[in-house]
């Protein structure tokens, strides 16, 4: 890697570890082994340092996302969600710093119109995903089911001991699914 590509990795990783309102420029540095003069010639401030690799670390999540879709197609619509669940779930504690520097950009992206658009990009691309690829191109599925992966990555991250599995967040939406079937008159 390059001092650029250095400087984005130590950032990422600050982010994970400190939070974007306590690390500093000297985190930074130490983390990816560069120096402070590094960070004014290749992004101008510690700000433009840290949105870059907000956005790179959402872009990053959603590449996850991605890739944790079944491409065993021999499933059936369950298997498949199942397996989704599964290695989604398993990479928030394997991939727990990107997860965790995309958390911190979600929560950035409320006071930055520009990591806000870039944001609203990649979760368009995650929605079409995952329609694509578990909801038959049905839009309200991919939706839904990044609403749920949201609160079950904060979930993760704040208490893993306790957080869902595959098998109880299926059991929810099959009990979601009938609380919201209108009963017989």
């Amino acid at each position: 890697m390059g001092t650029r590509e250095d400087l984005l990795a130590g950032a990422k990783q600050c982010l994970a570890e400190r939070g974007l309102a306590r690390t500093t420029v000297r985190d930074i540095v130490a983390a990816s082994g560069t120096n402070l003069a590094a960070i004014n010639y290749h992004f101008g401030t510690r700000d433009k340092l840290l949105n870059q690799a907000m956005l790179e670390s959402t872009a990053e999540a959603v590449s996850h996302l991605l890739d944790t879709l079944p491409a065993d197609t021999e499933l059936d619509s369950a298997g498949r969600l199942h397996s989704f669940w599964t290695k989604l779930l398993a990479s928030f504690g394997s991939d727990r710093t990107i997860w965790s520097a995309n958390v911190e950009a979600l929560a950035h992206s409320l006071h930055s119109p520009e990591i806000r658009a870039e944001i609203g990009v990649a979760q368009q691309l995650a929605r079409d995903g995952l329609s694509r690829d578990l909801g038959n191109d049905n839009p309200d599925v991919g939706m839904l089911l990044q609403s749920l992966i949201v609160g079950l990555l904060v979930q993760a991250l704040v208490n893993p001991d306790h957080a869902p599995t595959a098998e109880s967040i299926a059991s929810g939406i099959r009990a979601l699914a009938d609380l919201s079937t209108p009963a017989p008159h």
